[in-house]
């Protein structure tokens, strides 16, 4: 298949005079990358033009076995079928090498499947729900980012120090959410055998009736409230629970608030002092980390999200891969991601070999105000590795597939 693209695409230069066009240029390393670029604008384009960095930065410096690496971009709508069926034609049509990409979990988890039904990699890079490597991985999906498991420990870990007893939360009603407060209320229970959990909310992605919901919420009398709601949806909830007081006097917890993309539009809204997730591209010093905010903001003139580095680590990860498995073939890639080790701008990661989820960790600190937008303080790195199941674990919700 690839060498009779890579005949055709020669004939067809030299038919114009292309004398300059090489068999190198004509079969780049193809990489299908499928997102939802229009839904999800906001963390999509920061999260492509991570990729778009890396890939010149990779391409500039020789490529990968001596050939450039190049993805094929395609939107999604946020539909599971219609993601399936684009990644059918970037395997078939596109002579893609692997997938990569979505945000939605359910997205992700139609990917995932569908890869394992054909025999095709998917490195998820966003999907956060637990069961895209746990109880519904298979032998053909990693993924990148830190699930849903890891984030909620770090948060409950520092959830358990307020000493708050009664909690109430409140998540999209989708794999995702669902997920998160699952992990989120096993892990502060652990921590805590006290606490109790009064209202669980769940209101449609991208559907909240915000002033409804605080209603809710307030009238369980909660100590303290996690909060996984993102976007617009986010926006909404902080806006009308500010306005009613939800959020005076009770210890707020927030996955992914402190994400530049959903923390920035908030603007002076932003509510102060949650616990939450994030990403303080501004506080970095020196370092890769610092290097790569630099270069990012050099190329785009624009601050980089988390989504930003995600993709740039996607990059990172692929080029990983190729290099470790010699080859660009299926069964080969799929071995090399086995403990596969990459350098990135927050330290080195491994692919683990027993559930394909890579070690990433995240970014915990509190909300703050500054210069009337909102920011991430008294930040730490959380080393993913360490809020990881126990291979045990793993090995019973992996159990029959």
């Amino acid at each position: 298949m690839k060498l009779m693209k890579s005949t055709a695409r020669l004939l067809a230069a030299a038919a114009i005079g292309l004398g300059a066009y090489t068999a190198a240029s004509a079969e780049p390393i193809i990489i299908g990358e499928i997102n939802h670029y229009k839904r999800m604008a906001a963390f999509a384009n920061p999260y492509k033009n991570g990729i778009l960095l890396a890939l010149e930065q990779v391409n500039a410096a020789g490529g990968v076995l001596g050939e450039d690496l190049e993805f094929i971009f395609r939107d999604d709508q946020g539909k599971p079928g219609e993601a399936v069926k684009i990644a059918e034609e970037l395997m078939t049509r596109d002579d893609a090498v692997m997938l990569t990409g979505t945000i939605f979990s359910h997205v992700g988890l139609a990917i995932s499947s569908f890869a394992a039904e054909k025999k095709y990699i998917y490195l998820a890079a966003e999907p956060l729900a637990d069961a895209l490597v746990w109880s519904k991985g298979n032998d053909y999906t990693f993924r990148l980012r830190a699930s849903t498991y890891m984030q909620a420990a770090m948060l409950a870990e520092a959830a358990a120090k307020t000493g708050a007893k009664r909690w109430a939360t409140i998540a999209p009603n989708y794999a995702y959410g669902k997920d998160a407060v699952a992990a989120f209320k096993k892990a502060l229970t652990a921590l805590n055998p006290d606490v109790e959990f009064v209202a669980e909310q769940w209101p449609a992605l991208f559907k909240i009736d915000a002033g409804a919901e605080v209603q809710a919420i307030e009238r369980a009398k909660p100590d303290a409230i996690f909060n996984v709601t993102f976007g617009g949806d986010l926006s909404k909830f902080v806006r009308e629970g500010t306005t009613r007081g939800l959020f005076e006097g009770r210890t707020t917890v927030g996955l992914l608030t402190g994400e530049p993309e959903y923390l920035d539009p908030l603007k002076d809204e932003a509510p102060e002092g949650w616990i939450v997730t994030g990403y303080p591209w501004y506080d970095f010093t020196d370092g890769p980390n610092k290097v790569f905010v630099d270069a990012y903001q050099a190329r785009w003139n624009e601050r980089p999200g988390i989504g930003s580095l995600v993709g740039y680590m996607v990059v990172q990860s692929i080029v990983a891969l190729i290099e470790k498995a010699g080859s660009t073939e299926t069964e080969a890639l799929r071995a090399a991601f086995a403990d596969l080790k990459v350098d990135t701008p927050v330290g080195e990661i491994i692919y683990r070999s027993q559930d394909h989820q890579a070690t990433m960790g995240a970014f915990v600190g509190t909300t703050a105000l500054k210069d009337g937008a909102g920011v991430m303080v008294d930040w730490e790195y959380k080393e993913g590795a360490d809020y990881l199941p126990s291979d045990e674990e793993v090995a019973r919700m992996r159990k029959g597939n």
